[in-house]
């Protein structure tokens, strides 16, 4: 039997990956995506992002997907609340249309990027299990069912715990020191107005000392909330999360003496609480060229989610590289040394912000750390 051969092989069809496919094909170049999810509406892909004018719309302008992008921003969105931990508001800005870092639900963005594409381009319910260099930069990347292929070009899009990243670097993520729980509160306005209130239109930061409630109104016009401690790297172990009432009574132990108009958004929580560890990738993660591969997004920095790059890094990244391979054809190599030379910085910048950023927010005189920043950013 023959094994199928493809040009460029993406593996994941994050925003990163989907966002090379884009580019590449914008400029007539085939690649084949591969995803380990059973189809595009497998699993939520979470909620708002900030999509930031130097970044992750430069990506989309690349992929002629801006226009597009901007007639399915959140209204509202960049609205930004600071409380402390007593509920005393400390900052309240509204969204007054100019800022430059719009919101857009995941969803949405990945349903625009992947409508974009040719019908096939992406390979739904691929599961990648290892791959090996062959020689003369090409690879063979082998699937759980047994079968495999190989490619000339493979680019890992497939996130923190990569498969592809071993062929360019033994680094792993680390735990960062800061578990998050996930809750939804669902049409908050008519179900849960006080909660509703206190989010607002848009982001909340209700900040102590170790701890913190993160969240958004998102575009439907649920609440989709973070709770944040930093905690061992197994505390979420001794919480049993298939017994939802005992799971919000355990994180609420970390919040003794908050106002209640904060552990509301656990206790009126509608659903099952999810729980995440954070973890990140060496800060200025790097790797010698290595012919025929890279990678790009989560798998090639890793960070924790306080600078609010990953996202828009991962488009990026996605259009960068696709713009470096239309721009040197038939020389990948020089075409990838030219795109890790922009990547390895941009990430290494962005990962020491965000590693920064998530020892400011939880300081022992929280929030003053970020009412100091957002007054630096406003002089």
């Amino acid at each position: 039997m023959t094994t199928p051969h493809h040009g460029i092989a993406v593996i994941g069809a994050g925003l990163g990956g989907l966002a090379l496919a884009r580019v590449l094909h914008v400029h007539g170049i085939e690649a084949a995506v591969f995803d380990l999810d059973a189809s595009p509406a497998a699993r939520s892909q979470g909620g708002m992002l900030d999509i930031h004018d130097d970044s992750g719309q430069e990506a989309l302008r690349a992929a002629g997907l801006h226009e597009e992008f901007l007639a399915r921003v959140h209204a509202g969105g960049q609205a930004t609340r600071v409380l402390d931990q007593h509920g005393a508001v400390r900052m309240d800005e509204p969204d007054v249309g100019t800022g430059g870092r719009p919101e857009i639900d995941r969803g949405e963005l990945r349903d625009l990027l992947l409508d974009s594409l040719p019908q096939g381009t992406v390979r739904w319910n691929v599961k990648v299990t290892g791959a090996r260099p062959l020689g003369d930069g090409r690879h063979e990347v082998t699937l759980a069912d047994g079968s495999a292929f190989t490619t000339g070009l493979l680019v890992g899009a497939d996130g923190a715990w990569s498969r592809v990243r071993p062929l360019l670097s033994s680094a792993e993520p680390a735990y960062t020191g800061v578990s998050f729980v996930e809750a939804d509160l669902l049409d908050a306005d008519a179900r849960h107005p006080v909660s509703a209130g206190v989010v607002g239109g848009g982001m909340l930061f209700a900040l102590g000392a170790g701890r913190g409630f993160l969240a958004h109104r998102e575009s439907d016009g649920s609440l989709h909330v973070y709770a944040a401690v930093e905690a061992p790297e197994d505390w979420l172990d001794g919480i049993d999360f298939a017994d939802t009432e005992a799971a919000k009574a355990a994180v609420l132990k970390e919040f003794d003496g908050w106002h209640e108009s904060l552990t509301a958004l656990v206790t009126d929580a509608d659903g099952a609480l999810v729980p995440r560890r954070i973890h990140a990738l060496p800060v200025g993660h790097r790797w010698d060229r290595v012919p025929g591969v890279t990678l790009l997004g989560d798998a090639a920095h890793l960070m924790s989610p306080f600078a609010g790059e990953g996202a828009n890094l991962a488009l990026l990244d996605g259009a960068e590289l696709g713009l470096a391979l239309a721009a040197l054809p038939g020389d990948t190599e020089a075409a990838l040394a030219a795109y890790e030379a922009r990547l390895f910085p941009r990430g290494e910048t962005s990962a020491a912000d965000s590693a920064r950023n998530g020892a400011m927010l939880f300081r022992a005189d929280a929030p003053q750390g970020l009412l100091d920043m957002f007054a630096a950013h406003e002089g």
